[in-house]
């Protein structure tokens, strides 16, 4: 028998785990970077981060033969690969909902601290508009100083 595709299918769904894994870290340390508000190091985090997708997209792409496939045909070596093979994908698919909810927590915290960022910002610009009107010229003419000092 040859087990070359179901070889290629264990050594994919290895890599999708390992790729998983590392986007769950990214994502922790993703939330950890807005709570600090260290716009630099996100910034830096989210272009490490589309390089793991990248790569994740690239095994998906790579898995999607194996999709079609009857699993029950598949010739395994031996049933414990097989076994081992079936609780990486079901990690996966854990790993892949860590990320998600990591996801949408992030998506939530960068909203909110964009929210915040907004009021303080309406605050300094009311602020500033409340300075302006008090040191621009209303067109009503200010009253004259007199001068009383003796000029003799």
């Amino acid at each position: 028998m040859d087990f070359t595709s179901t070889d290629n299918l264990a050594r994919l769904v290895g890599k999708k785990h390992e790729l998983l894994a590392q986007l769950r870290d990214v994502g922790r340390r993703q939330l950890e970077l807005i709570e600090a508000g260290d716009l630099t190091q996100l910034l830096r985090l989210l272009a490490s981060k589309q390089r793991l997708l990248t790569g994740l997209h690239a095994v998906e792409r790579q898995l999607d033969p194996f999709r079609r496939d009857d699993p029950e045909r598949r010739p395994w070596r031996t049933g414990a690969e097989r076994l081992r093979c079936a609780e990486l994908a079901e990690a996966c698919n854990a790993l892949l909902a860590d990320v998600v909810a990591g996801e949408k927590q992030s998506e939530s915290r960068m909203r909110l601290r964009r929210d915040e960022a907004a009021v303080r910002l309406q605050g300094v610009h009311q602020a500033t508009q409340a300075r302006q009107a008090y040191f621009q010229p209303t067109g009503v003419h200010e009253p004259r100083q007199l001068d009383l000092s003796s000029g003799s």
